[in-house]
């Protein structure tokens, strides 16, 4: 492996220097985030990684690739940070998939004046969040940009995985009578999004759910073979997830407003600000729509998974209005549940 620097970076902030492709950026990248995510394949040090998959798709397998922005406020919140936000945010568009996440790659835009300690809390960060989702940051790129042209910093992540032969997730594959299954309680990224922002005074130890879904989803699809689609309800929440799958599936979904996991203090929050939580981002949460016979070993699997104890069962698929999701709700009327415009709240992944 090439001989590596390690504690040359001098200087307590970002400064311009540390964009412009000289000793400078080089210090930065050695120092904060080679020394963060080496590994074999990024100690090449060339212009991208160079990854072997000829033993993965052997048996004919096929590739996997996504990719995503990170932009949110603030950098650090309860339960994750924009580090592992990134890399698990990542790792789960993968695996709702059915991919297994293999390497990942991240782009980091930087404002001048973050200081570098931070910097590296964010790099171990984001490489203790891949090693826990058995990923490698394997390749990346840095910009600097003059103070005031961002805010603090984002990060571009994009994703390669495998996905076994013979497995196809895909909303075209629902059908009427598939049940609506989740892994967790919902709006918990979003309300401790907004919490920690601190505009509003609220006491709520609520956390983000930021955590990683892929081990999940293989107890899940080892369970329920015949699974026919996954989504993860970031942005928009479970109501856009859902109408998207609905219009690309040609089927109507009935959800039941009775059924829907949430903890009573985010539903509390909501009420009160006047938010819907079927509308806020979650960063651990999974929709699978899975034939009813199989729906029940899907739960019973996923409850013994830390990040699925509390699945239930929200809906299902129907021939009646393709195209448009419905709820029943506890009052005993019928709503349509549409999707938003924009989004209840900016900034949140």
């Amino acid at each position: 492996m090439p001989f590596r620097r390690s504690g040359r970076l001098k200087a307590k902030t970002i400064t311009l220097a540390h964009g412009g492709g000289g000793k400078a950026m080089r210090d930065l990248i050695d120092d904060v985030f080679i020394a963060a995510f080496d590994n074999p394949a990024m100690g090449e040090m060339e212009d991208q990684a160079r990854l072997d998959v000829s033993d993965r798709m052997a048996g004919g397998g096929r590739l996997a690739f996504t990719t995503d922005s990170f932009v949110v406020d603030p950098l650090v919140f309860p339960g994750g940070d924009i580090g592992k936000l990134a890399v698990w945010g990542t790792v789960n568009d993968l695996a709702v998939g059915g991919a297994t996440p293999l390497w990942l790659s991240a782009a980091f835009i930087i404002e001048e004046g973050v200081e570098v300690e931070f910097l590296r809390t964010i790099a171990a960060s984001m490489r203790a969040a891949a090693d826990s989702a058995d990923v490698a940051i394997v390749t990346g790129d840095t910009k600097v940009v003059e103070r005031g042209s961002a805010d603090k910093l984002f990060i571009t992540t994009a994703g390669i995985g495998i996905i076994p032969p013979g497995l196809d997730l895909s909303a075209r594959h629902i059908r009427p009578g598939d049940l609506v299954l989740v892994n967790a309680s919902l709006g918990e990224h979003g309300a401790a999004i907004l919490a920690a922002r601190g505009e509003i005074e609220l006491e709520m130890a609520v956390t983000s759910d930021c955590r990683p879904l892929n081990r999940l989803v293989d107890a899940l699809l080892a369970a329920a073979p015949a699974t026919r689609a996954m989504r993860d309800a970031t942005r928009g929440g479970i109501a856009a997830v859902l109408n998207e799958m609905a219009v690309a599936g040609g089927v109507g979904i009935v959800l039941e407003e009775a059924a829907l996991p949430m903890r009573a203090d985010v539903g509390g929050f909501c009420e009160i600000l006047g938010l819907d939580p079927l509308y806020l981002a979650n960063e651990g949460v999974l929709v699978a729509f899975v034939p009813e016979e199989q729906a029940g070993r899907a739960i019973d699997a996923m409850r013994c998974h830390p990040f699925g104890e509390a699945a239930a069962i929200i809906g299902s698929a129907t021939e009646a209005r393709p195209g448009v999701v419905v709820m029943n709700t506890t009052f005993g009327g019928t709503r349509i549940v549409d999707m938003l415009i924009g989004e209840q709240l900016p900034r949140i992944c």
